[in-house]
């Protein structure tokens, strides 16, 4: 949908460890009149920067205070924990909770799971961001848990990291204001949802599709109904010879 009143561009925001280059390049692909700026976010001030619509809509982690927003859950994330390459937990496949219950664990101020404290023993000071958090990991100081994109994003070669069980996991959303949904948000989220280019044009479109559904029952239109080799004999004339009359019953003699 282009016209007057098409914005400029379509600007979506996405916290760090979300990788949006997938859908960008989709979008490019079905919408290269309209541009995807995106915008880089921190997970504290994402629900705040779509609800104040700074942008038109942004890739962020659950929980978020829905109020005002929607929210299209897209995927969860497994939960890792980052450990020195030299740690007892780089020797194990996986790992749990109970294993790193002597350790200290990091909790910093951006922490993306919803616990309260994460397993354990509590630093002296909680990091202020996840980057200084992993300075920490790498100086020997504690261990750090969080989501595996975290981990990727945040890599050094010092520094490995293995699944953990018992800790909450973090969901990706796609979030808007929940006032109006507009044909270029139709079109972001028929993308993320993996529909195909012909249902991604605009809401009118999505809304208008159940009304060329196919109805409960068809009439043939007239001259096109299915040939059935002709007209049906009348009752007690079937079977009667072709190309001439039925004859009487011979007298017996």
């Amino acid at each position: 949908m282009t016209g007057p009143d098409t914005p400029a561009s379509f600007k979506l925001a996405y916290v760090p460890g979300v990788t949006p280059s997938k859908w960008v390049r989709i979008w490019a692909e079905r919408s290269p009149d309209v541009p995807l700026d995106l915008v880089q976010t921190t997970a504290g001030e994402a629900a705040a920067l779509v609800r104040d619509r700074e942008v038109d809509a942004v890739l962020l982690r659950l929980p978020i205070d829905r109020e005002g927003l929607h929210a299209i859950p897209l995927y969860t994330e497994t939960t890792v924990v980052v450990v020195p390459k030299d740690h007892l937990v780089a020797a194990a496949d996986e790992v749990s909770v109970d294993d790193i219950a002597d350790d200290i664990v990091l909790h910093p101020l951006d922490d993306t799971l919803d616990w309260e404290r994460p397993p354990g023993k509590p630093a002296l000071e909680r990091p202020a961001t996840t980057a200084d958090a992993i300075e920490l990991v790498a100086a020997g100081v504690g261990l750090l848990v969080v989501p595996q994109s975290l981990a990727r994003l945040h890599h050094r070669r010092d520094l490995t990291y293995r699944p953990i069980s018992g800790t909450p996991e973090s969901g990706v959303a796609l979030s808007w204001p929940d006032d109006e949904t507009s044909d270029l948000m139709e079109r972001f989220i028929g993308i993320v949802r993996g529909r195909t280019v012909n249902s991604t044009r605009g809401r009118q479109q999505v809304q208008e599709k159940p009304e060329k559904e196919t109805p409960e029952k068809k009439t043939p239109a007239k001259g096109n109904r299915p040939q059935t080799g002709g007209r049906k004999p009348p009752p007690g004339r079937r079977g009667a010879p072709k190309g001439g009359k039925r004859g009487k019953p011979p007298r017996r003699g």
